[in-house]
């Protein structure tokens, strides 16, 4: 076969079946591919031998007829995940040299299905950031250029590394977390399918915690149908985690028909923001008029409280944040300062805290430190939660009238330059999330789907957001979007 590291999931899973290919030549292709793509700064831990181990075993069930989908399948791991025996620092120093001595329930899932582990992924430190500039091992980089341009480019965050990676051909697939947007916007700025499932649909067992009430996994894939195979491997009730939900697994592939034929999609009227570039205006319009031309009905709707949902999410997610980082004190695990003479308990937390610690994820502890201290916690952290209730109530109401999906741009801009927004009042950067921080606060399944590319040649992905544990269904509406707008594009290989 020719490039095996373009194939997809679902390409390799049939191609090894037929027996044109094997795990362990797919596998080999992308630790090649890997080798030589220092320049993306996407891999950030290798795990060649893991790999070769996993292919060769993938290889054997595949022959013996009884291998899962996943079976064989060549896959980056966040830096999020723990993974026993391989470093899983959350891309911060103060969890330098920490190898787990145990598996996260997300990959124990992956690796059953026979999926193979390539490596560790770059992302924002403790997935705090929308760039991945706040990585300890240095910024992940987008394998997509401004036409003639070559500056580097942002590959989006918290998932920046996973989504470099799927984007530029180095592994079949990778996970992802999405915390406010870290699996959707990546996945809108590199041109690839990033879905976040429902809360509670995926364990978070293992899973580096930045805010619990938040966070949820899900797949970062070349396509939808991709996407509808991974998550079915990921999910399941975990007793473990006692967020999960006891809920029967559907055959999330199986609802990919294409047909979304009296399907109702609700554009709702507060996601035109000021300033909204045209590209973007034009891009959802245009994904519209596709699902209407598909059979949907189209209606308008309100979700009054999404000009609250940016300040909600800042306020719940660093206060939770703060409580969660608490244990990262240089007395257990992780990075310990040195201390001098006669430094006692206190200068060991403050020093170890000061080092371990990059500047946002400091200044997102304080935030939540405050926001949660006694004179502060009714005026911000209680209020915000009562908000949270609000944009929740917004949605059930919604679905409540009969709208099965709703359709948004996926970010306010295309992928945006390293170090533009450095400088930059940090809000500016949080306005990365405006689109994507009401599905993390209603605990919604939310799906990014590539669709077109601006001016300049970058792509740009429409977002759908679904009822509450009916994945397979925005899956379906998803897959239909895709097919209309035809994206196939895929970044000039420089690096």
């Amino acid at each position: 076969m020719t490039d095996l590291t373009k194939l997809t999931i679902a390409g390799a899973r049939d191609a090894m079946r037929k027996g044109d290919t094997t795990s362990a030549e797919i596998t080999d292709a992308c630790l090649n591919a890997i080798e030589g793509a220092g320049a993306l700064g996407a891999f950030v831990h290798h795990t060649p031998e893991i790999a070769a181990d996993q292919a060769k075993a993938a290889d054997v069930r595949i022959k013996a007829g009884d291998a899962p989908a996943m079976c064989g399948i060549p896959l980056g791991i966040k830096d999020l995940f723990c993974t026993k025996g391989v470093p899983s620092q959350a891309a911060s120093r103060i969890l330098e040299g920490f190898k787990p001595e145990y598996e996260s329930t997300v990959t124990t899932q992956l690796f059953d299905a026979g999926a193979v582990m390539l490596g560790k992924l770059n992302m924002d430190e403790f997935a705090m950031g929308s760039s991945n500039e706040t990585s300890v091992y240095g910024n992940a980089v987008n394998p997509w250029r401004r036409g003639n341009d070559d500056a580097a480019l942002t590959p989006g965050g918290s998932s920046g590394g996973s989504a470099s990676a799927v984007a530029a051909d180095l592994c079949l697939a990778a996970t992802g977390t999405d915390t406010g947007g870290s699996i959707r916007q990546p996945a809108a700025f590199v041109g690839i399918t990033g879905l976040k499932p429902t809360y509670g649909r995926v364990s978070r067992w293992g899973i580096v915690a930045f805010a619990s009430s938040l966070d949820q996994a899900g797949p970062m894939t070349k396509d939808v149908r991709d996407a509808a195979i991974m998550l079915g491997a990921m999910c399941g009730h975990d007793p473990k985690d006692s967020t999960s939900a006891d809920l029967p697994v559907p055959d999330f592939e199986a609802a990919l028909t294409g047909d979304i034929k009296g399907k109702t999609i609700g554009i709702p009227k507060e996601y035109r923001m000021d300033g909204m570039p045209e590209e973007i205006e034009k891009l959802w319009a245009d994904g519209t008029a596709m699902l209407k031309d598909a059979g949907a009905k189209i209606v308008d709707i309100s979700l009054p409280h999404t000009k609250y949902a940016l300040p909600a999410y800042y306020v719940i997610a660093p206060a939770e944040a703060s409580s969660n980082l608490a244990r990262y004190d240089g007395v257990r695990f992780g990075h310990r300062a040195k201390l001098a003479q006669g430094d006692g308990i206190t200068e060991m937390y403050e020093k170890t805290r000061a080092e371990g610690f990059g500047a946002e994820v400091q200044r997102r502890v304080m935030v939540g430190t405050y926001v949660l201290s006694a004179g502060f916690y009714d005026a911000y952290y209680n209020r915000a939660r009562k908000v949270r209730a609000l944009i929740k109530r917004d949605f059930d109401q919604v679905f409540a009238d009969g709208v099965d999906a709703i359709l948004t741009p996926a970010t306010p801009s295309a992928a945006f330059g390293l170090g533009e927004m450095a400088n930059a009042d940090p809000i500016q950067m949080y306005l990365n999330d405006v689109f994507t921080v009401t599905v993390n606060l209603a605990g919604l399944p939310g799906i990014a789907v590539p669709t077109g590319v601006d001016k300049q040649g970058l792509p740009l992905g429409l977002q759908l957001i679904g009822r509450p544990w009916e994945e397979a269904e925005l899956l379906k509406v998803a897959y239909s979007l895709e097919q209309s707008a035809g994206f196939v594009a895929k970044p000039a290989k420089w690096w």
